[in-house]
């Protein structure tokens, strides 16, 4: 039997698929609502097919606990909690810190323990390993196997599966590397071996800045080829035609999701403590926090061609989730332009088919209660200007044209709309 620490986006959809390899699965998760539900067959994330997991549940091979004590039936452990950054922007390892010692005094003699939160090179082998050992009376490398593999989640991809998706590896020792190949063998094809848990902490790190930076690369390019009546839209598309040498990306209204904003971070928190200065991450870092603050401007303009003042304007934030056609609400940029704007006086709702209502998070929870406005002529005629934050393909844009007096895109979704 293995367990599954933290029952979220990336726990909850691995642990199901251990469990459909044939394995037995205790989903651990300090919420007890998400314990009832799950073991009532009910899922709560988009992307989880209930039936699958209902079926998984009456067969025994899933449940869900909130009890830590079910670890020592378990030969291996993977934890997949958050690893937030605090108020000062510095890595928040609580989460890591804390299962380690739930999972520690229930460890048993030659189980497999594995990281697969996001997070600076040394974590698994030094902060986690510290915390277990103490706890468990065994050591890494002898009375228990250590392991860290990074996630690599698609939400909103149809085509994104556990089994096709190239699983990174990386273990304390030769024996942990192994032990830690074994398991994910089970439901991955190819599996990447990588030298120890530092490099594979490293890689999942490189992964996410690749994308940082070159989204802050073409959010820069948005606005200084708007000074210049240049459509960034269209320069993306035509570079993208070359068959080498180019990747497109594209711009937004800032980052979002739990890893592109926080991960780069946890890297410049971590170098400084090697005496080296991450300056182009930080600058991409300081670039992209900054698009809510252009978009707001865009939206200014636009109401001021209309002859209206922002303070008091009705507008409508079409998409609360940080990525098309998923619920992910975590760091997303539209909870910033909704804050900017209020600030600015104006009384800002917002629609979104997938977020019905906003759940309590850490980053902002005064707006947790807020429920999505209804998808109508009425509704959306009541509003001065409509905000494209996320292009959800369940929207109706065409209607969207025809019912709102102004409209301010991010996304490039709407014809003849104001590009911001």
């Amino acid at each position: 039997m293995i367990a599954i620490v933290g029952l979220g986006y990336v726990g909850l959809p691995l642990a199901l698929a251990f469990a459909r390899a044939g394995l037995r699965v205790v989903g651990l998760d300090v919420d007890a609502g998400k314990v009832e539900m799950l073991n009532a067959g009910r899922g709560y994330l988009k992307h989880v097919d209930t039936g699958d997991l209902s079926e998984l549940v009456k067969a025994g091979s899933f449940r869900a606990s909130s009890n830590f004590a079910d670890v020592a039936a378990c030969d291996a452990v993977v934890i997949c909690v958050p690893t937030p950054l605090n108020r000062h922007r510095e890595p928040d390892l609580s989460y890591v810190l804390q299962t380690g010692r739930s999972v520690g005094p229930h460890l048993r003699r030659g189980a497999l323990v594995v990281l697969e939160s996001t997070t600076y090179p040394g974590t698994t082998e030094e902060d986690l390993r510290t915390v277990i050992e103490e706890c468990s009376g065994l050591k890494a490398g002898e009375g228990f196997h250590l392991a860290f593999s990074p996630e690599r989640e698609d939400p909103g991809n149809p085509q994104s599966h556990v089994s096709k998706i190239p699983k990174v590896v990386g273990g304390m020792t030769p024996a942990c590397l192994e032990a830690a190949v074994a398991l994910y063998g089970k439901i991955t094809d190819q599996i990447v071996k990588v030298s120890s848990c530092r490099v594979a902490e490293a890689t999942k790190l490189l992964e996410n800045i690749f994308r940082s930076v070159n989204i802050a690369l073409v959010n820069e390019l948005k606005v200084v080829y708007a000074a210049m009546g240049i459509d960034i839209w269209e320069v993306v598309n035509a570079a993208k035609t070359k068959p080498f040498g180019f990747m497109p990306f594209y711009p937004g209204p800032g980052l979002g999701g739990h890893c592109i904003p926080i991960d780069p971070f946890y890297l410049t928190w971590k170098a400084r403590e090697y005496g080296q200065h991450t300056r182009f991450i930080e600058l991409a870092g300081e670039i992209n926090t900054g698009m809510p603050h252009y978009v707001v401007g865009k939206v200014v303009e636009a109401l001021n061609e209309r002859g209206k003042a922002v303070k008091g304007s009705k507008i409508l934030i079409l998409g609360l989730a940080y990525k098309a056609d998923v619920d992910d609400i975590r760091e997303s940029p539209t909870f910033v332009l909704m804050h900017l704007l209020e600030a600015k006086g104006a009384v800002v709702d917002y629609h979104d088919p997938y977020v019905p209502e906003i759940a309590p998070t850490r980053e902002h929870a005064e707006y947790a209660g807020r429920k999505s406005v209804d998808w109508s002529e009425k509704t959306i005629v009541s509003y001065d200007c409509v905000l494209v934050s996320t292009p959800h393909k369940a929207v109706d844009y065409q209607a969207l044209t025809k019912w709102a007096p102004c409209i301010v895109d991010t996304r490039n979704v709407v014809k003849g709309a104001v590009k911001a």
